[in-house]
């Protein structure tokens, strides 16, 4: 294990090792929006949410039927915001300080109960979960709030030795117990399907409010190469943050919790004792056909049996302290991020594994919906690196279930810009040579409308549906053809606008830009 890693530059290590200390950062900053005004979690949190999409991060001190609560949403959803906090320069320093740190964890440290500020108050066998929580609904399709945000801690014998950081989504029907859905292939999933043919409970917290380096690491769940059973999810969440993450025992079983968060719900999943995720489709007996709430790919979720959560105990900081629930809103930048963040990372150093030196940055942009997509960029240095955009590609596909398209390009192309990648692929792409299907009849996820269409009339479940397979599009610039796509580079460091115009016409012209000329204007392209 490596040591601590020392941050230079933005907030200290101790100040984001909770939440509070992030949130109070972040105002200080100028970067947290906060408002006293009530709110419902009833459609309202994500509404507004919704309309603030991808801008500072927002505090609700006054949640509609939850005096002892307060809700964070965005809290993610500007990653500039979350670059500065963390101290990294931009989004591809960020992408190789995360791929680092996924290698050089930081043990984390287990404090005695009386210091955790998330057992301040221990209510064992509480007869309503949702007393505690702030569950949310983002639209009037769904027929039920739901509980989402929460970061569940696996560790020890039930994760290979080590620990494992997710998020699931509950629905408390049942007072303390709730269904507990489980994305087929996550860390989780592998977890239960273990301990499945044992009817084995396994207990866990689930952690709420908690340090935004955990939140991060709570988005890798589907990293199986780089974050397989057995690593130390937690501990690397203490690299990104430049210190140790506290955990402590939970007091009802035999599990961790974070120390430094909100509240944490003790208990065991159950992977026999399955469920319907609403009352409307427990009614109809159907699962994967009626509407829950939204998901990553942009369309409405689907109700399923799942597995339960059986609650033995609520742990939290003091009621009059009003802790923080992160509502988490689906389908947003802020959820976007949180999923892609270290996945960006993890197939930066898979790649960079294969073949060092060649990998330049991975981007998994808002409309390539979480695991749908990525965008890696290469730099090839002689001959023999032709192809090993293609040697990546199809490795990231294999390894990232549901991922959908993958498209490589070279070291001239802004990876950022859609409008560049978009440009690439209409003047660089030979449809009978570049464009590959690596993995047909693999598996995917259910949570796509047209993966789900193959159950046809059955229900739309994980082993009723399949996967046709994923498009890798390369639209590099091959190896010794570079004179062919040369790009032209007007003269724009050599001219000052401002020996032609004053200022403000400046602003008035530069105000009609819009689009793909920014990055062109800005690059003399």
């Amino acid at each position: 294990m490596s040591k601590a890693v020392t941050k230079i530059t933005g907030a200290p290590s101790e100040v984001i090792a909770d939440l509070r200390g992030a949130l109070e950062w972040l105002k200080a900053e100028g970067d947290l929006i906060e408002t006293d005004k009530e709110v419902n979690p009833d459609l309202e949190v994500t509404a507004v949410q919704k309309q603030l999409d991808g801008g500072c991060p927002i505090l609700f001190n006054n949640v509609k039927g939850k005096p002892n609560h307060r809700v964070v949403t965005n809290l993610f959803g500007d990653m500039n915001t979350i670059n500065k906090m963390f101290g990294w320069k931009d989004d591809t320093e960020r992408t190789r300080k995360l791929a680092y740190a996924l290698s050089h964890p930081t043990p984390s440290v287990i404090v005695n109960q009386k210091e955790a500020p998330s057992q301040e108050v221990v209510i064992e066998k509480p007869a309503d979960v949702n007393e505690y929580m702030v569950p949310i609904r983002h639209t009037e399709y769904e027929p039920e709030l739901t509980v989402g945000s929460g970061n569940r801690v696996i560790s020890g014998e039930h994760f290979g030795g080590g620990t494992d950081l997710g998020y699931n989504r509950m629905n408390f029907r049942w007072g303390n117990v709730g269904t507990f859905q489980i994305s087929p292939g996550s860390h989780m999933w592998q977890v239960v399907t273990k301990y499945y043919n044992e009817n084995k409970p396994i207990p866990i917290t689930m952690c709420f409010g908690v340090p935004p380096a955990c939140t991060l690491l709570a988005g890798a769940g589907f990293d199986y190469v780089i974050l397989p059973q057995g690593c130390d999810e937690v501990a690397v969440a203490g690299a990104v943050q430049g210190a140790p993450v506290r955990l402590v025992k939970a007091r009802t079983v035999n599990a961790l919790a974070l120390a430094d968060c909100e509240v944490v719900l003790e208990g065991y999943v159950n992977p026999r004792d399955r469920r319907f995720e609403t009352a409307e489709s427990e009614k109809a007996g159907v699962q994967g056909r009626y509407h829950f709430h939204p998901e990553w790919a942009g369309y409405m979720g689907k109700a399923y049996k799942a597995p339960t959560f059986h609650v033995t105990a609520v742990t939290m900081r003091k009621p009059e302290s009003k802790p923080i629930i992160f509502a988490l809103g689906v389908h947003t930048l802020d959820d976007h991020n949180i999923d892609t963040t270290v996945r960006e990372a993890a197939m930066f150093e898979l790649c960079d594994r294969i073949q060092p030196g060649i990998i330049q940055d991975v981007v998994i942009p808002y409309c390539m919906t979480d695991w749908g997509g990525a965008i890696i960029q290469v730099k090839k240095r002689n001959k023999i690196d032709e192809g090993w955009q293609r040697n990546f590609m199809s490795a990231l596909m294999s390894t990232s279930q549901g991922m959908r398209i993958c498209i490589a390009v070279s070291e001239d192309t802004d990876p950022y810009d859609m409008d560049d990648v978009m440009w690439c692929l209409t003047t660089r792409v030979n449809p009978h040579t570049d464009i590959l299907n690596p993995i047909p009849g693999g598996r995917g996820q259910t949570f796509m409308p047209a993966e789900r269409m193959t159950a046809g009339e059955k229900e739309w479940t994980a082993s009723n549906t399949r996967f046709e397979g994923g498009m890798c599009i390369d639209a590099t610039v091959p190896f010794g053809y570079e004179s062919d796509f040369m790009r032209p580079v007007y003269a724009v460091e050599k001219v000052n606008l401002k020996n032609f115009f004053s200022e403000k016409d400046i602003q008035n012209a530069k105000s009609r830009m819009k689009g793909w000329v920014h990055s062109l204007a800005r690059t003399g392209r």
